[in-house]
């Protein structure tokens, strides 16, 4: 995957009308703030709503360069750890909506992937697919592509659910607990 490509849209995970609780300052000076995952690369942001604008969780929201009709401004990335209780709530949520919506691009990862080393392919990074089952994963895209999550069920034995897999291995990256990332933009 391309690294440090913009996000252009990103969904919701939070919307705090009042600021942070913890912001010291006076009301006056406190700005709305929205906590959202990027949907191509699942960067954690902070944005700063136009006035009067409520976002709602789930809500996508353009970032992109063009006029933003509800974005101010971009304050930066987030850690995993400064996501408020309800962003990390609906986390896991939306990226199994993002990885459910595009299927295609995940399945492609598995036709496509490469080994990292002489002694770890990219494959293995996934949960549940360690040595042998990530040879059967090449064999059987070697002889045609998969189509869909189903399609790789069907054709690799005892394979666990790839879209259960992927999530987790996206939500392990966005925690930061990898040293490698497949899929989030570091």
């Amino acid at each position: 995957m391309e690294r440090h490509e913009k996000e252009d849209y990103v969904t919701v995970l939070d919307f705090l009308p009042n600021g942070y609780p913890f912001d010291t300052r006076p009301s006056h000076q406190k700005t709305a703030i929205a906590q959202a995952v990027g949907k191509k690369h699942f960067v954690l942001l902070e944005l700063v709503p136009k006035k009067g604008i409520f976002l709602q969780p789930h809500e996508e929201v353009y970032i992109g360069d063009e006029k933003r009709d509800k974005i101010h401004h971009i304050s930066g990335r987030l850690s995993f750890s400064k996501l408020t209780s309800t962003a990390r709530s609906e986390l896991n949520y939306i990226i199994e909506e993002i990885v459910t919506k595009n299927e295609q691009m995940f399945v492609d990862f598995f036709n496509n992937a490469q080994p990292l080393s002489t002694r770890m392919h990219s494959v293995e990074l996934i949960p549940g697919m360690g040595k042998k089952r990530m040879w059967e994963i090449v064999e059987e895209r070697d002889k045609e592509p998969f189509k869909s999550f189903d399609d790789m069920k069907k054709r690799v034995k005892l394979m666990p659910d790839p879209k259960k897999s992927v999530i987790k291995r996206i939500m392990l990256e966005i925690e930061g607990r990898e040293k490698h990332n497949l899929f989030v933009d570091s």
